[in-house]
């Protein structure tokens, strides 16, 4: 018989800390809280999850009971149980991320769609997916969900929505719901309510005893997480990084282009060159104190929102209990012109019927309703204050703003060091974003502006700190240090190759064989945003990197860009692909840059190779396949 020893008292108040594991069966939750339909999403910056949740909030309007949940956090195994539950319906809400990749939240479901050989006879769904049409696996995740459940077996009820964030994301998805509903109704013999009433899906509590140390005041997952730091640093525990360095890259011109330097000593965070780094910004406090005026509220009333929906995972919208300045400041998105459904649940507010009217009008599918969203909202690029300034009839509940408005996302920036030479820092290059509105008001871009006023060390010897984290990327160095390297860059684009350049650098002194070394580089001026000049012209000087080539598409009076040299450079370009087995690596504006320079690679491949255009596209989708062209690209 074996010795029984009692736990020491630190395992002891371990293990009473542990918190009881997370119903993962959805099937269950279902059947206990009498709900037919599940709304599934793959999100990577919230977009699809608010999608998510506004179809699950609509269902009771339309004779369902509904109810969101993230792929992650339930066993997608239990799919084709589905059936067990009369008259029910699964909604998958996909966005594709990066190169037609699932988001983190739906890798585990993307794999087991891949692996599974269950049948989903009798389990009926539908699909919406989100992606931009610059990318050229436009919505893969969305058309991958809906082919391979119809393959599995299940019965689709309403057809593929694909929404487009290159155009209008907000409209795409509420044209596709408009329709989604009927069809909802007629399959399964239910009848829409017409009850147009709002829907709170939380409560305003207001905390008593109030134990300020127990408030939330800005922390992503822990409370006091900030203050006591412990890794793994991630999405919901990141790090507070030191702000070391913070520099303007340009001397002259009217744009704020910015180098900083992160310090991650003792975080145990590493990453490699090409990785993302994700930050946390703040709201500008003066357009948080103006909401405050505006709706005469105390902002720093400590309230909690909490769901009415007791059995759900997600018990408040953000961090609670906390201050509505809190909430405003860290976790709410109020610099965004809001979506459709925000203006519609604020309507009722509005005590001017010409108000209510144009606010219902603007949330409506009709073609005059989304017209106007259209030049009012989006092309007037009015956030949430400008909304309240310009309709002064409109007083809202605070708590129900707080409650509608989306949550403020990390903003992602290609890591601009490397890991093997700078392991205690990370490097960002960015261009604040600053512009006049046609209503007159200055937009001022969230992350940008926060970072450039991150001053090293403040007045009272404050350092300067950044919450951030590291997300690993595809977009890699070769395995081969001999394998020549070809980067293209426009503008901050160039902020991964500055990594790429310090570790090939690295290699040299390590006396490996490293190959050629090649950049293109856009921007428009020489003298007002050629970003790391100097930088560039020594490591072209030491011979790490092979060649520079610059374009300044504004200095002369033709315009010159990347993809010009790339073609005045084709024989030595082809060899370097065709012969030497070169990378090619393409960073920046998805819109033009990364197509023209495509299209420059077919000519490429067609003048010099001698292929027709369709052996030349077929050639470089190869390249893309073996990962010998790849693409960290935004719109």
């Amino acid at each position: 018989m074996g010795c029984v020893f009692p736990l020491p008292k630190e395992r002891q108040e371990a293990a009473a800390r542990v918190t009881p594991q997370r119903e993962t069966s959805f099937i269950e939750k279902m059947k206990k809280t009498n709900r037919n339909m599940v709304v599934f999403y793959g999100s990577q910056t919230g977009t699809a999850e608010e999608f998510c949740g506004r179809l699950a909030k609509d269902a009771q309007r339309y004779g369902m009971s509904g109810m969101s949940a993230d792929l992650e956090e339930n066993d997608m195994s239990e799919l084709p149980r589905l059936v067990e539950i009369d008259n029910s319906l699964a909604v998958f809400c996909m966005a594709t991320y990066g190169e037609g990749d699932p988001t983190d939240n739906a890798q585990d479901f993307y794999d087991w769609m891949q692996e599974t050989d269950e049948e989903l006879n009798g389990v009926k769904f539908a699909v919406f997916g989100l992606g931009n049409k610059t990318y050229e696996h436009f919505n893969a995740m969305g058309k991958y969900t809906d082919k391979r459940l119809e393959e599995l077996g299940g019965r689709r009820i309403y057809d593929l929505g694909m929404g487009d964030d290159d155009g209008n994301l907000e409209e795409d998805f509420v044209s596709w719901k408009e329709q989604f509903w009927p069809a909802v109704c007629e399959h399964f013999g239910v009848e829409a309510t017409g009850d147009d009433t709002s829907i709170r899906q939380y409560e305003l509590v207001f905390p008593t005893d109030i134990n300020m140390n127990k408030v939330y005041t800005g922390e992503m997952g822990r409370l006091k997480s900030f203050e006591t730091q412990k890794p793994p640093f991630d999405a919901k525990n990141p790090y507070l990084a030191t702000v070391a360095v913070n520099r303007q890259l340009n001397q002259a011109g009217d744009r704020h282009l910015m180098h900083l330097e992160l310090d991650i000593s003792g975080s145990q965070i590493r990453y490699d060159s090409g990785d993302h780094v994700a930050v946390y910004p703040m709201n500008d406090v003066s357009i948080v104190n103006r909401i405050g005026q505006i709706l005469d509220a105390d902002l720093d009333t400590v309230i909690s929102l909490n769901n009415l929906d007791g059995e759900s995972n997600k018990k408040h919208p953000f961090p609670c209990p906390t201050t509505y300045r809190t909430a405003l400041t860290h976790y709410l998105d109020i610099t965004n012109p809001p979506r459709t459904n925000v203006l519609f649940e604020l309507a009722q507010y509005a005590t001017d019927p010409k108000d209510q009217d144009i606010l219902r009008k603007m949330a409506s599918a009709s073609p005059e309703g989304k017209g106007l969203y259209q030049s009012w909202v989006l092309d007037a690029q009015r956030n949430i204050l400008a909304v309240l300034e310009d309709m002064p009839s409109l007083h809202p509940a605070i708590d129900h703003l707080c409650e509608l408005l989306p949550r403020l996302q990390a903003r992602y920036y290609s890591i601009a060091s490397s890991g093997k030479v700078y392991s205690n820092m990370v490097s960002i290059c960015a261009v604040v974003v600053e512009f006049q509105t046609s209503t007159g008001r200055s937009f001022k871009g969230v992350a940008t502006n926060w970072l450039k006023n991150k001053v090293v060390v403040t007045d009272n010897g404050h350092k300067a700190t950044v919450p951030m984290y590291v997300r690993k990327s595809q977009f890699r160095l070769p395995f081969k240090a001999s394998n020549p390297v070809v980067m293209i860059g426009l503008g901050t684009g160039i902020a991964p190759f500055m990594g790429f350049l310090q570790e090939r650098g690295w290699m040299k002194e390590q006396g490996k064989d490293v190959g050629e070394t090649i950049l293109y580089f856009g921007c428009r001026h020489r003298n007002q945003d050629f970003m790391y000049q100097q930088e560039l012209e020594e490591f072209e000087k030491v011979g790490v990197l092979t060649q520079l080539n610059v374009a300044f598409s504004r200095d002369q009076e033709e315009k010159v860009y990347v993809q010009h040299l790339l073609k005045k450079n084709n024989e030595h370009l082809w060899k370097l692909i065709h012969t030497d087995n070169a990378h090619i690596y393409i960073c920046g504006d998805a819109r033009n840059m990364a197509r023209d320079v495509q299209n420059a690679f077919y000519d490429i491949a067609e003048e010099v190779g001698g292929l027709t255009h369709t052996q030349a596209v077929a050639y470089i989708k190869k390249l893309m396949t073996k990962g010998r062209y790849a693409q960290d690209v935004w719109s």
